[in-house]
């Protein structure tokens, strides 16, 4: 399956350009767009998922046109926004069997079983029966999952799934994308960089409602090969003084401590040294780019 963007550009009645002229192909595997907030992550991924219009551009996947036919995409479409809401006071057992009669699976031995299916496959069986009130973070993302595997989707669209799971709950999570992404085109939708690094054999940075890189995350990791360099900073006049002068792409705390990482071709000065780029590396390096344009 192949969704092919071109040319898409959507302005909100508030002036916001959330998308500019973005084209992008996303082929048949787990496919990372990463991006800043208000990048116009999300205003793609409901454009995608035909719940608002574009202004411009067009949208194919595998010969449907997204923009025109809303309800033939809807039918191969599964979506879990970054927000979605739920009766509270349903099970999860006749929350899912509910939302599954709306998809259009009336005969109730076929509803049956697939509602059964996915609530084992997303690890909630043993607590079908609850009240989705009752779910934890991780869980509700979970039956969310759930929800949007409903009707077997050649498409999943998922925005933001990891935002605000403790450890835990995120690696139960990561695990059950990447086990739906061996079947399906996912688009994960996130700004959190490990969470393409880990999942993702293709990916795409956007900011400011453009595609600022394309490609597999290895072939980023290349193109910064030797160009990395870090330092421990002792005091902030030390940090701001670098800031100023070099192409500073982050700084973490090592044992309170800044340790900053710098892009630059050679030994950018004393006590720097050369480290393995990272994905965030590749994400920060592009966004400063863009904003130097």
């Amino acid at each position: 399956m192949t969704l092919k963007i071109t040319g898409l550009s959507k302005t909100y009645p508030n002036g916001v350009q959330a998308l500019k002229n973005l084209s992008l192909t996303i082929g048949n595997n787990m496919f990372g767009l990463l991006g800043p907030n208000g990048a116009g992550k999300s205003s793609l991924m409901r454009t995608i998922a035909t719940l608002q219009e574009a202004d411009a551009g067009t949208i194919d996947l595998d010969g449907l046109n997204v923009l025109t036919q809303k309800d033939e995409v809807r039918k191969v479409l599964g979506y879990l926004p970054q927000e979605f809401g739920v009766y509270p006071k349903l099970s999860a057992l006749d929350m899912l069997n509910h939302l599954a009669v709306l998809k259009g699976i009336t005969a109730a031995g076929e509803r049956k079983s697939m509602v059964e299916a996915l609530l084992q496959q997303t690890n909630l069986w043993e607590v079908r029966k609850k009240a989705l009130s009752t779910f934890s973070g991780g869980m509700k993302q979970r039956f969310g999952i759930a929800q949007a595997l409903l009707a077997n989707p050649k498409l999943i669209i998922v925005d933001e799934p990891t935002a605000g799971l403790d450890p835990t709950e995120r690696r139960r999570f990561l695990n059950l994308l990447a086990s739906i992404g061996r079947d399906v085109t996912v688009i994960l939708s996130t700004h959190i960089v490990d969470d393409v690094r880990e999942l993702c054999a293709r990916m795409a940075i956007i900011a400011a409602g453009q595609v600022l890189l394309e490609g597999a995350p290895g072939e980023a990791l290349r193109v910064l090969d030797g160009q990395i360099w870090s330092r421990i900073v002792k005091t902030d006049d030390e940090m701001c003084s670098l800031e100023s002068s070099l192409r500073v792409l982050s700084s973490h705390l090592v044992e309170g401590q800044h340790e900053i990482r710098v892009f630059a071709p050679s030994a950018p000065g004393p006590g720097f040294l050369p480290v393995p780029s990272s994905l965030e590396d590749v994400y920060f390096q592009r966004l400063s780019q863009q904003q130097q344009a």
